[in-house]
């Protein structure tokens, strides 16, 4: 008899199915990516007909990129999802992997919808997509130590790559194999929602999770007024459950500073969620708050989660007629104009923020100023909060497109290509059309590498002339549903632009030089027999500053020699405003 009560015991004592590592062990410990994939195959064979595992890609170190796909009614592809105008949720967790939340609850929440446990009927109006772990190299670099400010798990994985790339600066430069990955299966399920699970860093405070919706005050106006409808009733939701949500990435405008206040920012489509704002959809960014317990944090995601499903669910119809007439807008080649960057005015108003007691005072081992924060004493702090925005830099955009001459059409189309942007190649040379090049007056080097890059900064302005278009030439309309993201990427002056990223640096070095010796004699015939150019030379000779440096001296002829380089500093991709002839079919 001992055998059979062992094994009844045995039996009560086992996990319920589908339960992860981190509810299995009471919130301490998340698990490690097997158990990602021994899921992502356990619930397809729970839930049948209702959950489809995708492989999106593989990772550098071999590793599949999984995802889970949930619908009651076993709309599972991207094409079913449009055959029944099905709106589409995507959710993902681990794009920095020692922010784990986002797996944990994905799993959770997921387990409880197929189940009928938690909003009962939600999928059968709404498709779920849940990426469980973006950046699995980095998961699998797992260590106790990885996150010193964060309250659990007891150990977790890395911010980066195992390329050593931060996927959350990638989502326009695309360096990264899952990224590319990534960004075609985001297209082809081209989501109303993208919701990128997240644990930030930085002060203590009473808040748990920060929710950051666009557009909201940024994109189009009949979209931002569907945003902030979005965000509210998210709010009153997660509020009613105790949370304490707020609309802003909870960072102090001054370094540990509390008093100096906070401020609500639009950033750059380097991230995920502007990345998919500007394609007038909603990017939602989620940051659960890294002093609070693992169990809050993940409650606190897995909410969020399961409140944006609700209402997309329930909204669905609406927000697919918003975002199908921002389409066919864009489509129509209407929008021509694009903000390339926002920026706060010096407007505020007063804030009650709940903090806690702190003591700000000098650091006798560092010497600068160190906070300390007491959370047995919740306090109020009144502070400024700067939630005004305007645009800081926007480009008129030519009414026709983009030329991209065939030195850098190929490694520019696997870009657009990444992207869901329409592209077309010329079959045939144009020998002379109308079009704009880009010439740059001046250039700021990035002092160090940033993601593998040496950023550069270029302002200048579009020249009108005449340019013979290779075959082979690249034509990027903006008369596409994306075409701001194609002015985020092919406007040299946009902060996330390839030019901006370094990729077109060698177009601002030079590369040919002529020697003093040669200039030297040239000069003074130049200046003997010219006039104006004598003027200019007697004018810039009253700058003390140029009058000192002698190689803006030479530099000042160099530019006047026949022999200088006339494609220094010129971007090589050309503007048009219209479509040139011999064009193939688009892709």
């Amino acid at each position: 008899m001992l055998l059979p009560t062992l094994l009844a015991l045995a039996l009560t004592q086992a996990p319920p199915p589908l339960t992860t590592v981190a509810e299995q062990s009471g919130w301490k410990r998340t698990g490690r990516y097997a158990e990602v994939e021994s899921l992502c195959r356990a619930f397809p064979k729970a839930f049948p007909g209702k959950v489809r595992c995708d492989t999106l890609g593989t990772t550098p170190e071999g590793r599949p990129l999984l995802a889970l796909v949930a619908s009651a009614d076993g709309t599972l592809t991207p094409a079913a999802a449009v055959k029944k105008g099905r709106p589409v949720v995507f959710f993902q967790g681990g794009i920095h992997a020692g922010e784990i939340d986002g797996k944990d609850a994905g799993f959770w929440l997921l387990r409880e919808l197929l189940s009928g446990s938690a909003l009962p009927g939600v999928l059968k109006g709404v498709t779920a997509v849940f990426v469980p772990v973006f950046n699995v190299d980095g998961h699998e670099r797992f260590g106790p130590n990885n996150r010193p400010n964060q309250v659990g798990p007891e150990e977790m994985g890395w911010r980066v790559t195992g390329q050593n790339l931060n996927l959350n600066r990638d989502y326009v430069k695309a360096d990264a194999p899952e990224m590319v990955a990534l960004l075609k299966y985001l297209h082809a399920w081209d989501p109303l929602v993208y919701a990128d699970l997240h644990v930030t860093d930085g002060a203590q405070f009473e808040p748990d999770v920060s929710v950051g919706v666009e557009p909201q005050k940024s994109g189009p106006e009949p979209l931002r007024a569907l945003g902030v409808k979005l965000r509210q009733e998210l709010f009153t939701e997660l509020e009613s459950q105790g949370h304490l949500p707020v609309e802003f990435y909870p960072s102090f405008r001054e370094d540990d500073d509390p008093t100096s206040g906070f401020a609500y920012g639009v950033a750059q489509p380097r991230f995920s969620h502007v990345y998919w704002s500007i394609h007038r959809r909603f990017g939602v960014l989620v940051e659960t708050h890294s002093w609070k317990p693992y169990a809050q944090r993940v409650k606190a995601t897995r909410n969020v989660v399961a409140g944006l499903l609700r209402l997309v669910a329930r909204d669905g119809a609406a927000l697919r007629a918003a975002v199908k007439a921002q389409d066919t807008e864009a489509a129509s080649g209407k929008v021509r104009e694009v903000v390339l960057g926002w920026e706060n005015t010096d407007k505020s108003r007063p804030l009650a923020f709940r903090g806690y007691a702190y003591e700000r005072a000098p650091s006798a081992l560092s010497g600068q100023t160190w906070i300390r924060y007491d959370p047995s004493k919740p306090q109020v702090w009144n502070v400024p909060y700067f939630d005004e925005i305007r645009p800081a830099l926007t480009a008129q955009l030519p009414s026709g497109g983009y030329l991209v001459p065939p030195a850098h059409a190929a490694w520019v189309a696997e870009k657009l290509t990444a992207h869901g942007l329409r592209f077309q190649r010329l079959t045939r040379a144009v020998p002379s059309a109308e079009a704009e090049q880009f010439r740059a007056t001046d250039v700021k080097w990035g002092a160090q590498s940033v993601e593998g890059h040496q950023p550069l900064a270029v302002k200048g302005a579009w020249e009108k002339g005449t340019h013979a278009l290779p075959a082979g030439t690249l034509y990027v309309p903006v008369a596409q549903p994306g075409v701001e993201l194609v002015a985020h990427i092919l406007e040299p002056t946009a902060p996330d632009s390839l030019v901006a990223w370094g990729l077109f640096n060698t177009h601002f070095e030079q590369k040919e030089y002529i020697e003093d010796y040669v200039l030297e004699p040239f000069a003074r015939e130049l200046l003997a027999k010219d006039a104006t150019v004598k003027a200019e030379w007697e004018a810039k000779l009253k700058d003390a500053a140029f009058a000192k440096d002698p190689r803006a001296r030479l530099r000042f002829f160099y530019e006047r020699h026949p022999a200088r380089d006339v494609r220094l500093r010129v971007y090589p991709i050309l503007r048009t405003q219209s479509a040139p002839a011999g064009l193939a079919s688009a892709k």
